[in-house]
């Protein structure tokens, strides 16, 4: 992980006046981001990011190479609500640990309880960068940074949605991931699809 630099972008959000690490400096940063394989990505970093982190729904880590600062990928990250059905989660010691911060609903056997949102999560394939760090480098680099936020305020449990793709899904599952659920899109912008949820217990 020591040849990558992750920056959260308030860092230059909160010099929105200076030309050099500003947001002026920030958009033409984004601007030189392009994620051929899925335009959703590569629409929220360059549309949303800025806006998102303003309004503190979320907040986007640029990942730098410390060899040459070239921008290789990022990621975002929120707090979010999630219900995991019980039957959904083959792991009892997964349930078990789950237990411990959230109780059991009677009525419909499921747990209730705020978990991190690895909300985005993309490579840089403009000038070839995404060769230069690798998938599971990345998510690395979401989970360590969520680890940073466990230390401070707790939490348990990561999650995320990802595109129902087998070769994404089995990614995440040898990263540690388990499905717990889906989830339809309801975005205005992009046709509606099914999303495969994820969910990791936080170490």
């Amino acid at each position: 992980m020591h040849d990558f630099t992750t920056i959260n972008i308030r860092e230059y959000l909160n010099n929105p006046n200076d030309d050099e690490i500003g947001e002026n400096a920030l958009l033409q940063i984004l601007s030189d981001y392009s994620c051929e394989l899925n335009s959703d990505v590569e629409r929220f970093l360059k549309e949303q990011s800025i806006e998102f982190s303003k309004k503190h729904q979320s907040v986007t880590y640029l990942v730098f190479s410390n060899e040459d600062a070239e921008l290789l990928g990022y990621f975002t990250l929120t707090i979010k609500p999630i219900t995991i059905k019980c039957d959904n989660i083959k792991s009892k010691t997964i349930l078990k640990k789950i237990a411990r911060v959230s109780d059991c609903r009677e009525d419909d056997d499921t747990y209730s309880l705020s978990a991190y949102l690895i909300a985005q999560l993309g490579k840089n394939y403009a000038n070839h960068n995404d060769k230069r760090i690798t998938g599971k480098q990345l998510l690395g680099l979401a989970i360590n940074q969520i680890k940073d936020l466990q230390y401070l305020i707790g939490g348990i449990i990561m999650f995320l949605e990802a595109e129902k793709k087998p070769e994404l899904i089995n990614f995440y599952k040898d990263n540690g991931f388990v499905e717990f659920d889906t989830r339809e899109t309801t975005s205005t912008i992009s046709e509606q699809h099914t999303l495969i949820q994820l969910l990791k217990v936080i170490k």
